[in-house]
């Protein structure tokens, strides 16, 4: 039987996104995505970038070469990675328009 999934809303870049995942790896979600917004802070903090998307793009790059795996499973590895993925496009949708 498969497991349950539970809703959660989560926010990142000032930007809620709601998403599904199991009981077991919701905190492991709320820790990446705190770890996330930390990230961003910090870069915008010490580098210039035009835009939100630039410290969203070094956060990826610097998540991306990590080599610890602190993060959990390498089911959620790949859901992240495919989130942060879409969240990009949606940005550089989003910055089309304006």
């Amino acid at each position: 039987m498969a497991e349950e999934l539970i809703p959660v809303n989560i926010l990142i870049a000032d930007r809620t996104y709601r998403i599904k995942t199991s009981p077991k790896d919701e905190e492991s979600v709320r820790k990446t995505v705190k770890l996330i917004n930390d990230k961003i802070l910090e870069f915008k903090t010490n580098f210039a970038g035009k835009d939100m998307q630039d410290y969203i793009a070094m956060v990826i790059i610097w998540y991306a070469t990590q080599q610890n795996d602190n993060s959990g499973s390498a089911a959620f590895q790949q859901y992240l990675k495919e989130s942060l993925s879409r969240m990009e496009s949606q940005l550089e949708k989003a910055l089309e328009k304006s």
